[in-house]
């Protein structure tokens, strides 16, 4: 069983940054560049409730640092380090892989590992995992999402509802592997948040689903938001799979675990917003608008739709 103290030793060779002092303090201490807004966030992982128990423990480290990314991409922000907060899981296996893991995520996207903390679960507890990443970003440059403005364009990056085919391919459902590898190694969107931040009011990440996250954007707006369900993008490996009728639009749109870019801009802003897409070397499709009456609606070819029952994911266990 690995110890507390055999883990910290494996994590040292992932604290690169100086201002981690090797692991050997109780803090990181490091400069910070004057002139900068800082971004904090945080996420947790809870095991069969985020991610499955036979999800490989190297995706789930990688899973964890992606998630937390996509929150700084949504702000616009460079990270420059991470703090962990790691349940010894009681297989020596299972943490080295997830350790091996976390290594490959931190050295993919540059950045360090600065601290953490480690604590041993009672038997049989779900694995319980969190990250703190740090960022930086230009003085109030930062979007809020609560700065939609009447008028503006929702966007969306990427395509949506792979995530969520992914997990039933997880769960033993055939489906084509490029789905599953989008629920277990989400992609954060760090060079398109950067270039879009300067030039839209709101923006955040698809975590939950397209519809419940467009609905909050337009809610912390006091706004109203309409959703064209036939311009949401959907990958082909997806349309393949799923079809593209009604319904699996509507499933599409309403799975979580996208971690794709949502903002909204004025109409002017659409050559400018697809020019810096293109140097992202990443889609955006426009979706829908806000306006200035309150609530969501969801139309399909015209026609107005009900809104389904669950707009996305709220925080218990889609697994059961």
């Amino acid at each position: 069983m690995t110890s507390e103290l055999s883990l910290i030793e494996s994590l040292r060779a992932l604290a690169t940054h100086d201002g981690a002092r090797g692991l050997e303090d109780d803090a990181a201490v490091l400069p910070f560049p004057i002139g900068r807004d800082l971004v904090l966030t945080k996420d947790m992982m809870i095991e069969g409730v985020h991610f499955l128990p036979q999800d490989p423990p190297g995706d789930v480290a990688w899973k964890l640092v992606a998630v937390n990314l996509s929150d700084l991409a949504a702000k616009g922000a460079t990270p420059f380090g991470v703090l962990t907060g790691y349940a010894l899981s009681g297989s020596d296996d299972w943490d080295r892989e997830f350790v091996a893991g976390l290594g490959r995520a931190l050295t993919h996207f540059g950045v360090p590992l600065l601290g953490g903390d480690t604590v041993r679960m009672p038997n049989a507890a779900p694995r319980a995992l969190s990250l703190t990443a740090l960022g930086h970003v230009l003085p109030g440059q930062a979007p809020d999402r609560r700065a939609a403005m009447p008028g503006d364009l929702l966007w969306v990056s990427g395509t949506i509802g792979d995530a969520g085919a992914g997990l039933k391919i997880a769960q033993n459902c055939d489906g084509p592997r490029a789905l599953l590898k989008r629920f277990r190694l989400p992609m954060p969107r760090l060079r398109l948040g950067k270039l879009l931040a300067p030039h839209v009011h709101a923006m955040m990440d698809v975590s939950d689903g397209l519809l419940i996250d467009a609905e909050r954007i337009a809610t912390a707006s006091g706004l109203g938001l309409s959703i064209r369900l036939e311009a949401v993008p959907i990958s082909l490996p997806l349309l393949e799979w799923a079809g593209d009728d009604r319904e699996a639009r509507l499933t599409a749109a309403t799975a979580g675990d996208d971690y794709e870019l949502l903002f909204t801009a004025p109409p002017a802003m659409t050559q400018m917003l697809n020019e810096l897409a293109e140097t992202a070397r990443i889609g955006i499709s426009c979706v829908g608008e806000l306006h200035e009456s309150h609530g969501l609606q969801l139309t399909h070819h015209g026609e107005n739709l009900p809104l389904p029952d669950r707009l996305g994911y709220l925080h218990q266990s889609d697994f059961e």
